[in-house]
């Protein structure tokens, strides 16, 4: 399993991915899960990816395969992004289809999915996530953030900071890592090191990346930090105010009694 994610914000795009391949308790590795395939001036295309790594690598190899040979319709022939993200789901059916029948025969999940983030000169920023099947997801201002993989544990905090017109891009940075560092806290499938990406937009080049390690002094600071924030928190909410009349107790005892739990 791997956790990938990816905000776009009215200031540009965010994109982080972990690094941990897991192929059972007695295999577990480390493999390369934030992509660029920039052309500065002209274009900024990052991938992300999840999924079966046979499939995703696959995918990648044919990306790299038809820029190299100059195919149409290639990677630098696409004039949106839109059209990017189709080009990559399309690779992706085209690698699914010749391999499915053979996986399914050893029980093998061969799905697979893609964050392709990024901007083309003359057009804005867009953010998709490219399924199995090859159809295509794009983020919008209502939900400016998409995932892939892990997913579950590093959502909520997401959910409650990041806005796509008053988000800046370094605090989207700080919530991304934290997203990450929460699902690492929660399963052990995700791991470092951690590759993140800030692309401001109209820069048409990538100015800020960096690759954490698992004792990265600042990853340790901010997880650190946000532990006692959260905690602090907790302890400053309200007391649960609880029913202690006798007639609350009476309502209450009935309600929880077995007769009751039985024949609801």
């Amino acid at each position: 399993m791997t956790y990938c994610l990816a905000i776009l914000t009215h200031a540009g795009l965010i994109m982080a991915a972990d690094s941990r391949t897991n192929a059972g308790v007695d295999y577990v590795s480390t493999a390369q899960k934030l992509f660029d395939f920039s052309i500065p001036g002209e274009r900024v295309i990052l991938i992300c990816t999840a999924g079966n790594l046979s499939m995703t690598q696959n995918v990648l190899t044919l990306i790299s395969r038809d820029l190299k040979t100059r195919v149409a319709s290639n990677l630098n022939d696409a004039s949106t992004m839109y059209e990017v993200a189709q080009y990559i789901g399309h690779l992706t059916r085209q690698i699914v289809e010749d391999n499915r029948s053979w996986l399914s025969k050893d029980g093998i999940d061969f799905q697979c999915t893609f964050l392709v983030g990024g901007q083309i000169k003359g057009e804005a920023p867009e953010l998709y996530m490219v399924y199995s099947q090859g159809n295509v997801l794009r983020a919008t201002k209502e939900t400016p953030y998409l995932q892939i993989g892990e997913i579950k544990y590093g959502k909520p905090i997401l959910d409650r900071v990041i806005h796509f017109d008053s988000t800046d891009l370094d605090e989207a940075a700080t919530c991304a890592l934290l997203s990450i560092d929460s699902t690492m806290k929660s399963n052990i499938s995700v791991g470092p090191p951690i590759n993140i990406v800030l692309y401001k937009t109209d820069a048409l080049e990538i100015k800020h990346r960096l690759k954490l390690l698992e004792n990265d002094p600042y990853l340790e600071s901010i997880r650190y930090s946000w532990e006692d924030a959260v905690k602090k928190a907790f302890r400053d909410l309200p007391t649960l105010s609880w029913q202690t009349s006798s007639e609350a107790y009476t309502e209450a005892e009935n309600w929880l009694s077995p007769r009751n739990i039985y024949t609801s």
